[in-house]
């Protein structure tokens, strides 16, 4: 009997271990869904913004497969800036945005024809141009008024321009835009945006 009676308790606090144990594991279940959910919503509006003709046409941007991924990457970046150092809801947000990201260069890349045993490779090679975009546009937004527009305007010609020089006279319009796309994203709740909710304003 007091062998029984001694493992009761252990019993009991087994199975009230698995069961918080369960509930962490489908929270973080439900909350990776709700980010997934609301980070492929915001992505939708990310592409929409991305592929307004006036930056094919008044802001110059090529329009080719590099020209559209460095304007995803681009307001995909400024969302992301938005809520660098933000915990929790923001942090799985910024993550899934990242993956859904992507999962469409990915699916991308195998519709214009690029074979199985590149698409690894040349989404490494995504990725690294990313985060290198990701810093140089970060480091120009959080700099100093002074040297914000310059700074920008210089991380737009190596990236989005690819160095042409015949971009140079457009670079810094581009680079009014940015500023002014960055301060509406600012102005605009955590919560609103870790939704999917992204407000865009028009270039």
């Amino acid at each position: 009997m007091p062998v029984v009676d001694a493992g009761r308790p252990r019993r009991h606090f087994a199975r009230n271990s698995n069961r918080k144990r369960d509930r962490a594991v489908f929270s973080k279940f439900f909350k990776r869904n709700a980010s997934a959910d609301a980070a492929a919503k915001a992505y939708q509006e990310i592409v929409r913004q991305s592929r307004l003709p006036v930056f094919y046409t008044r802001f110059g941007v090529p329009d080719t497969l590099d020209g559209r991924f460095d304007l995803l990457v681009l307001h995909s970046a400024l969302v992301l800036i938005r809520l660098k150092g933000k915990k929790g809801e923001s942090e799985a947000f910024s993550q899934a945005l990242f993956d859904t990201l992507f999962t469409d260069m990915d699916q991308s890349l195998r519709e214009i024809g690029v074979s199985d045993i590149s698409i690894g490779k040349k989404v490494k090679e995504m990725g690294r141009a990313f985060y290198g975009r990701l810093d140089a546009y970060e480091g120009a937004l959080l700099a100093s008024d002074e040297q914000r527009g310059d700074l920008i305007s210089g991380a737009l010609m190596r990236n989005l321009y690819r160095g042409e020089a015949e971009a140079e006279a457009i670079s810094g319009e581009m680079a009014e835009y940015v500023i002014a796309q960055f301060a509406h994203l600012g102005e605009q709740p955590q919560e609103r945006i870790t939704a999917g909710d992204i407000g865009f304003r028009a270039p």
